[in-house]
């Protein structure tokens, strides 16, 4: 009888599902391996289940996915090739053993670490073009059952599965990856920097950029310093009409107030004493495009009231001239101070203020918006490792979960340096905890909440997240035990963590 005609009905629909997922989607490829893997294990009737690739220096293996009790703890090992997975890896052939402990090739490692008793398991090689480059196991059978032929053949099926899905979304991510740094140089190039974003709030902000780009009102970005705040102003300009015209940065903090008035509007000759020629200011230079004045809270007094006339008028006078000029430019301005409060102080022109804020857009902080972070710190890897050459794969779990953790009161810019500075420290294949010299209390991997800027729904939702996470992680994501403390149904938690996009770290 053929490997296909013995094997059952659900379990042929469960591959066929599993075929059609496979060619559906690889732009995730983690979630989509916890799809296969789990799918086998429900297929084989098992309890938990793992899927184990060879490290780099094919001395060890690491668990790239683990299903079942005890899988948080199991994810962040990484084994050397001693045991019945490393038997597997080595001779290319696969195991079913009913019996674990009498078996002369099983090592207690992970059993010891995890606490979760192996009973039975089976363990197939998972290869592309003859080379095995993982393991897929399915340990302890439901009912206290023994795995059979059938079993091994269902699970051989699915590492095939496993190794072209892998296969694929290694081209897919090859192919896309270059096709952004294609994009990302050409922005580069143009003096732009590439915008990052998977959470729901920051990808609000850029359909928001989208809808108000087409006008020519005045915007007044407001943040902390480090949020991002030009990268906002940038794509303003690159979603309007005066893309392919000039983009113009002014950094209003950088420079005193004399040189300020200069840079912004020009100069002609013998304005002052080194004015040996006339200068076109930054406004001239942005005329038919956008200028981004940062940092206008730091614009004194005297100037505000020449950029008014600016807003108002688009009309201005280079210093030392009296021939006025008028431009046509779109003011696009940013500031991480309290400007209400600068205009309550007298310290900021209210009819200014008020003529800057007609489209207000509020960057929420990097803490407010964490689905960012690992985003960003990838991002921030591949292009600090091309930089000092060395090939990182990615973070340790430790890593990973100190950088998802921190509350980043710098911001972007100080997960950019962090990061920059771990490649600059660390050694291939994985930046560790310690390379990220970040300073942190125990008490600060409780995420960090902050309630202000944001409606009842958001706050709430905010809570419900931050709670649920913090009692899975009490019970080691053990759903049942969680929504036991909780109160709820373990169903009802399971949408819940469908709903809020929660995910483990």
């Amino acid at each position: 009888m053929s490997t296909v005609e013995s094997i059952k009905r659900d379990k042929l629909n469960t591959l066929i599902n599993t075929s059609l997922l496979i060619n559906s989607n690889y732009s995730d490829l983690s979630v989509l391996l916890e799809k296969i893997v789990e799918s086998a294990m429900d297929v084989v009737e098992g309890e938990a289940a793992s899927l184990l690739m060879l490290e780099p220096d094919g001395e060890r293996l690491r668990f790239e996915i683990a299903i079942g009790p005890k899988g948080i703890e199991a994810k962040k090992m990484v084994i050397a090739l001693d045991g019945i997975a490393g038997w597997v890896i080595k001779y290319n052939r696969s195991a079913i053993i009913n019996d674990v402990l009498s078996d002369p090739r099983f090592d207690p490692t992970v059993q010891k670490v995890t606490g979760y008793k192996n009973r039975n398991m089976i363990a197939v090689p998972m290869c592309i073009k003859d080379e095995c480059i993982g393991v897929i196991e399915v340990l302890n059978k439901r009912d206290e059952k023994d795995f059979d032929a059938d079993d091994l053949n269902v699970l051989e099926l699915f590492a095939t599965q496993t190794a072209i899905a892998y296969e694929n979304a290694k081209h897919y991510k090859k192919s896309r990856e270059e096709i952004i740094c294609l994009q990302d140089q050409l922005e580069q190039d143009r003096g732009y920097h590439t915008f990052i974003a998977k959470s729901k709030v920051m990808n609000e902000k850029l359909e928001l950029c989208r809808n108000i780009a087409a006008s020519d009102a005045s915007v007044l970005i407001l943040g902390e310093s480090g949020v991002g705040k030009e990268l906002i102003a940038e794509q303003l300009h690159l979603n309007s009409r005066r893309v392919n015209n000039p983009f113009i940065r002014v950094n209003c903090a950088a420079l005193p107030e004399g040189l300020l008035e200069s840079e912004l509007f020009g100069h002609v000759r013998g304005a002052f004493t080194d004015a040996i020629s006339d200068r076109k200011g930054r406004f001239e230079l942005s005329d038919k495009g956008t200028i981004f004045l940062d940092e206008i809270g730091d614009i004194p007094l005297t100037l505000q009231t020449k950029l008014l006339r600016v807003l108002q008028e688009m009309a201005f006078e280079r210093v030392g001239s009296n021939k006025t000029l008028t431009v046509d430019t779109r003011i696009i301005a940013a500031t991480n101070k309290n400007i209400e409060e600068l205009v309550r102080q007298g310290k900021f022109r209210s009819d200014l203020y008020y003529r800057l804020n007609v489209l207000p857009i509020y960057i929420p902080p990097l803490r407010n918006r964490r689905e960012d972070i690992p985003e960003l710190a990838h991002f921030f890897l591949k292009k600090f490792s091309k930089e000092v050459k060395k090939p990182f794969l990615g973070f340790s779990p430790d890593a990973e979960k100190l950088i998802n953790a921190y509350s980043w009161p710098g911001n972007i810019r100080e997960l950019e340096n962090a990061v920059e500075r771990a490649c600059v420290l660390g050694k291939p294949p994985y930046i560790e905890e310690k390379d990220l010299l970040l300073k942190i209390e125990s008490s600060s991997f409780e995420p960090e909440v902050n309630y202000s800027n944001t409606d009842l729904k958001s706050a709430v939702n905010d809570f419900k997240k931050s709670f649920i996470v913090k009692i899975l992680n009490e019970h080691k994501w053990n759903q049942t035990a969680a929504a036991e403390k909780l109160g709820i149904q373990r169903t009802y938690l399971s949408r819940l963590i469908k709903e809020l996009e929660i995910k483990e770290i």
